[in-house]
């Protein structure tokens, strides 16, 4: 686990547990003391207020008025967030949409303006519908994590952006492409891009797609993507 990944746990299970030791942490977050005592140095460096009781047995305690996760919420951890409030919107699976939407009002209104920049940038490339009952779903698997992050980049940059797919016949191939847009027909999520070898619109299930690699030396201009009439813009839901 990545430094900055294994702070937040920390952070999140202190603020979850009250009372945590240094071996009870490692133990959560699968790291060695040592990790641990250097990550809740920095987590100090950070600000975060961190308080340590003295003798055996004690353990750490995270001073709440220090908690400040907006200021550590990058731009793709945000979006991760608002997508995901927008498809259990979409699949008419969330019953607390205003206490939800109230949170990221907050989450948003704390962010600095070169991110909220760009969160609106990313959510202009997202669209919402609904799946046919027709398409089948029992092959479903995962989606890489590293995902959402390259497509942050190539959103934002226009960068084009290569990966491996593995069609419905499980033949794999390499993609070069311009991403243009990302549909959520849940629970399926969809990367709509201009195919550079094939010269048309593709769309690429994204639990099919693996090993994303930008390529910063060409960029793309954003392209007009045909949707069908169900599919509308996630900024046209009601909020």
């Amino acid at each position: 686990m990545k430094a900055h990944l294994r702070q937040d746990a920390i952070v999140r299970s202190l603020r979850r547990n009250g009372t945590l030791t240094v071996a009870d942490l490692a133990e959560r977050v699968g790291a060695s003391r040592r990790s641990v005592l250097r990550d809740i140095s920095a987590l100090r460096d950070e600000g975060f207020v961190i308080h340590s009781e003295p003798g055996r047995g004690g353990g750490l305690q995270l001073d709440p008025q220090s908690v400040q996760t907006t200021a550590r919420l990058s731009v793709a951890e945000v979006f991760a967030l608002l997508i995901s409030v927008a498809s259990m919107r979409a699949a008419a699976s969330l019953p607390f949409s205003s206490l939800a939407d109230a949170g990221l009002a907050k989450i948003e209104a704390a962010l600095p303006s070169d991110k909220l920049r760009d969160l609106r940038r990313f959510l202009d490339c997202l669209y919402i519908g609904q799946l046919s009952p027709q398409v089948d779903i029992s092959d479903m698997g995962t989606m890489d994590p590293t995902l959402l992050p390259a497509f942050e980049t190539a959103f934002l940059q226009q960068w084009h952006l290569r990966f491996q797919y593995r069609d419905a016949k499980e033949t794999v191939s390499t993609r070069h492409v311009e991403p243009q847009a990302m549909l959520i027909l849940p629970p399926l999520w969809y990367l709509v891009a201009w195919d550079l070898a094939r010269k048309g619109f593709r769309h690429f299930r994204m639990d099919r797609i693996s090993a994303p690699e930008l390529d910063a030396e060409a960029t793309f201009r954003r392209r007009h993507v045909p949707f069908e009439d169900h599919v509308r813009p996630v900024r046209d839901m009601s909020r």
